[in-house]
C-alpha cells in the first residue's frame, strides 16, 4: 500500500497514474479539496481509499495492521501558491505537517518521498546545484520549502532518526495535464493555450532587466510525466535517499514556450507584451535551469521529455480532447 498526499493535485494525482500504469491499485489519496471540480483529477485512477488530510494521522495509528501494509509515503501534499501571504499557514502546512509525517516514517520505517520545490533556489544567485548550500528564497512558500530541507538534512548529519529512505524532490517548473484546478498558479502552457484560444493571443510579461529580451526570461521546465517517472524511479531504487533536482536539465524562454502552445493547436504566432504584476516585481525568478548529474548519478537514465514533445502531448491529447484529464 502506498499513501500520496497531495494526491488530488497535478503531480499526485500523475504519481498515481504513473502506479497505476505499473499495475499498482493499493493507492490512498489524501488531499484536502478546494476547488469544485479537482475531483476529476481522480476520475481515471484505481484506488483502495481516499482521505482528507485532516484524518491521516488519525488513520495512520487507527490499527496496527496499516503500518506492516504501507509500503512507503510520498508526501506531495502542501501549499503550492507563491503568492501565499500568510506564513503561520505556511509553516503549519507546508513545514509542522511534514515534520510530523517524517517523524512517523521513521518510528515505523517506511520510506519518505517528498516535494520540494525550485523555489527554493530564489533568484538562482548560488546556482541549481542540489547540493547543501545556503539559499535565499524570494518568497514565504520558497522559504518554507527550504525549511524542511534544512530540518531533514539536520536529521540527517545529527544521527536522529530517520526513515529507511528519504528522497525530496525539487521540482522545476511542472506543467501538463491534471493543473487545471490551479489557476492563477497554473502553468504558462496552460495560461497560453486559453489565451490563445479565447483571444488569439497570448500576453507575457515584458522584461525589467535591461540584460534580459522581452520574453527571454527562460525556466526549467518538466513535463509532469517525467516529474512523476522521476518519484516512480527512487520508490523502486530504495537505496538512494538524498535531496534531487526533478527538472528537464535545460532552460527554454517563453518565448519559446508560447510559440509552440500556438503550433501544437495550428494557431498564427501573436504574443502581447505587459507589464509585470507588482506583487512580482523582486521575486520573479528570470532563469532557472536544474543541474541533473546527482539524478542521473542514481541511476535514472530515461530521456526526459523535450519542451516541444511535452507541449503537444499536452495540447493535442488532453487540452484539446472533450475530457482533458488523464
Amino acid at each position: 500500500m502506498i499513501v500520496i498526499t497531495g494526491g488530488a493535485g497535478m503531480i499526485g494525482s500523475m504519481i498515481a497514474w504513473n502506479l497505476n500504469q505499473q499495475g499498482r491499485d493499493d493507492l490512498i489519496i489524501v488531499d484536502h479539496l478546494q476547488q469544485p471540480d479537482q475531483w476529476q483529477n481522480l476520475c481515471h485512477r484505481r484506488i483502495a481509499d481516499y482521505l482528507d488530510k485532516d484524518e491521516l494521522f488519525p488513520w495512520l495509528e487507527s490499527r496496527h495492521e496499516h503500518r506492516k501494509g504501507i509500503d512507503a509515503i510520498i508526501h506531495m501534499g502542501a501549499i503550492s501558491a507563491t503568492t501565499e501571504r500568510d506564513f503561520n499557514r505556511l509553516v503549519q502546512e507546508n513545514l509542522r505537517y511534514s515534520q510530523h509525517l517524517w517523524t512517523w516514517c521513521a518510528k515505523h520505517e517506511v520510506p519518505f518521498l517528498y516535494a520540494s520545490s525550485a523555489a527554493t533556489y530564489g533568484g538562482g544567485e548560488s546556482g541549481y546545484d542540489d547540493r547543501e548550500q545556503i539559499l535565499r528564497p524570494l518568497n514565504g512558500y520558497g522559504y518554507s520549502k527550504y525549511l524542511f530541507d534544512q530540518w531533514v538534512t539536520r536529521q540527517v548529519k545529527t544521527g536522529a532518526a530517520t526513515p529507511p529512505q528519504w528522497c525530496g524532490f525539487k521540482f522545476f517548473n511542472v506543467y501538463g495535464p491534471n493543473e487545471y484546478h490551479k489557476e492563477r498558479m497554473s502553468s504558462v502552457v496552460l495560461h497560453t493555450y486559453n489565451q490563445v484560444r479565447d483571444t488569439g493571443t497570448m500576453h507575457l510579461f515584458k522584461s525589467d532587466r535591461a540584460d534580459v529580451a522581452d520574453g527571454m526570461q527562460s525556466r526549467d521546465f518538466i513535463y509532469v510525466k517525467d516529474a512523476a517517472n522521476i518519484v516512480s524511479h527512487f520508490l523502486q531504487n530504495p537505496q538512494h535517499s538524498g535531496i534531487f533536482n526533478a527538472g528537464s536539465g535545460e532552460a527554454r524562454s517563453f518565448r519559446d514556450l508560447a510559440e509552440n502552445v500556438m503550433l501544437s493547436m495550428g494557431k498564427q504566432k501573436s504574443i502581447t507584451w505587459i507589464e509585470m504584476p507588482d506583487d512580482l516585481k523582486g521575486k520573479y525568478q528570470y532563469f532557472t535551469q536544474a543541474n541533473i548529474q546527482k539524478l542521473r548519478a542514481s541511476g535514472y537514465t530515461q530521456a526526459l521529455t523535450s519542451l516541444e514533445d511535452g507541449i503537444r502531448d499536452y495540447v493535442q491529447n488532453y487540452l484539446m480532447q472533450a475530457d482533458p484529464y488523464c
